[in-house]
């Protein structure tokens, strides 16, 4: 691993451990050379996974596209990064576990919409409205109403 600070490629790991439920391990590292300490996160690969598109093109899966587009619809609620982080890490897991290599955005679009929908109304409508592409405001309006009825 190379050092942030020195650029050395060598360190020790000075401690490890589990975090996001045992899906990741967090290390603390300190470079041999200049002994600054920086931390590194391993976690299981998502080989090969794709998305289809609506369209019918392929795009190698990324979970910080998830993330982006949560965190925009969060943007000035009262909602931490620790809660979007898990939102996306459950979004993530339910997907894969369904999914084998081909995940439809429709999917990933639904389950975000189904987790911000409990989570924050105001979230869940901006996702909805950029995720939906409404053509007009009666489609928002609609779309607001039936949130509010259930």
């Amino acid at each position: 691993m190379k050092c942030p600070k020195c650029t050395h490629q060598e360190d020790k790991v000075i401690d490890s451990r589990p975090c996001k439920d045992g899906a990741v391990i967090r290390r603390r590292r300190e470079c041999l050379k200049c002994t600054h300490r920086f931390t590194t996160y391993e976690e299981i690969e998502t080989e090969n996974l794709r998305v289809t598109k609506r369209d019918g093109r392929y795009e190698t899966f990324d979970r910080r596209k998830i993330h982006a587009g949560v965190a925009k619809a969060c943007e000035k609620r009262p909602m931490s990064l620790s809660v979007i982080d898990k939102l996306v890490d459950e979004v993530v897991d339910e997907l894969t576990k369904v999914h084998e290599r081909e995940i439809p955005t429709t999917a990933i679009g639904e389950k975000i919409m189904a987790k911000l929908r409990r989570l924050d109304e105001v979230a869940y409508v901006r996702f909805a409205s950029v995720y939906r592409k409404f053509r007009d405001i009666k489609e928002f309006v609609s779309e607001v109403q039936s949130f509010s009825l259930q």
